[in-house]
């Protein structure tokens, strides 16, 4: 980061000086680009480290491992034929909101599963969604099973497969 010497040759009117060197007025950057890179590979090799926890090897004992759910997941059920159920116990549309209203009251959890038979209106699905929403559950789960289509994720390698 400093300024280099030019030594002024003679010749003209520039030679009266007797050999006398001047200043040069560019910065050169090449030592700063250099330390630049250096502490940028630095930090790119001690990133890592320092995201990792220390390794531990944790006592055993006979303690009983915390619940990861305090309470027992709340499932609406809504039938072929479209009727409702909250757990096992078949609702009436008219008395939903007041049950999920008491219900929610008395949970800490504001998670509810629900269960739909694909046959079901999409409309009625919603219908329930916004009952659920309007009764105080705002985390809802859509349930679902796991075998559901691919939508072509396997179809293209079956098909070199089969050509």
């Amino acid at each position: 980061m400093g300024a280099g010497v030019v030594k002024s040759g003679g010749g003209g009117r520039r030679g009266r000086r007797g050999g006398r060197s001047a200043a040069m007025h560019e910065i050169n950057i090449t030592p700063m680009v250099d330390v630049m890179l250096v502490l940028l590979i630095i930090f790119m090799v001690a990133a890592p480290m320092l995201t990792v926890g220390v390794p531990v090897k944790l006592p055993e004992t006979a303690a009983a491992a915390l619940p990861t759910e305090q309470e027992e997941p709340l499932t609406v059920t809504i039938t072929a034929d479209g009727r409702l159920a909250i757990q096992t116990t078949e609702v009436a549309d008219a008395e939903m909101i007041p049950k999920l209203t008491a219900i929610a009251a008395e949970r800490t959890s504001k998670k509810i599963f629900l269960r739909a038979d694909g046959a079901i209106p999409y409309e009625r699905v919603a219908q329930v969604m916004g009952a659920l929403n309007a009764g105080g559950f705002n985390e809802i789960g859509l349930v679902t099973d796991a075998e559901g289509p691919s939508f072509g994720a396997g179809e293209a390698s079956q098909a070199e497969t089969d050509g």
